[in-house]
């Protein structure tokens, strides 16, 4: 159990970072637009992360060369989408049923990504007790965003 709990509250803690982030976006995309808030929320994070590192000497950054094409191509323009995505819909549908779709469709394609092995995925067959979660899922984002 090790490092299994610290790492299960830490989630939490991202959890909660990230519904804080995802209404934040949603008041400078109304407040400003949808691409400036992105704009915004990525030269935040650009700041924290270059401090960050900043203080570590540099860190790991030298590597960057020997990551996949493709995670260094679209990493940042899937935040983009992330970020522009929740700017646009919480002034339109609200945060929590934003937030409750965003984390059901993550929860789907990932067993989908993991079933297959995709992008480096580990490995997971769909078996008849995932695909009953994923009807549950199904049933509990439908009870929230209705």
């Amino acid at each position: 159990m090790g490092i299994v709990l610290p790492s299960i509250l830490f989630t939490v803690v991202v959890g909660l970072a990230i519904a804080t982030q995802t209404q934040f976006a949603g008041v400078l995309g109304n407040h400003m637009g949808v691409m400036e808030s992105v704009f915004i929320i990525h030269l935040g994070g650009l700041m924290a992360a270059g401090a960050y590192l900043l203080v570590l000497g540099g860190g790991n950054l030298g590597v960057w060369r020997e990551a996949p094409w493709y995670v260094l191509v679209f990493g940042g323009l899937l935040g983009v989408v992330i970020v522009g995505g929740y700017a646009f819909v919480i002034p339109r549908i609200g945060l929590a049923p934003a937030i409750t779709v965003a984390v059901a469709s993550q929860l789907i394609f990932s067993a989908l990504l993991s079933h297959y092995g995709v992008l480096g995925a580990i490995q997971q067959p769909l078996t008849v007790s995932r695909i009953a979660g994923i009807i549950v899922l199904l049933a509990g984002t439908w009870l929230i965003v209705r």
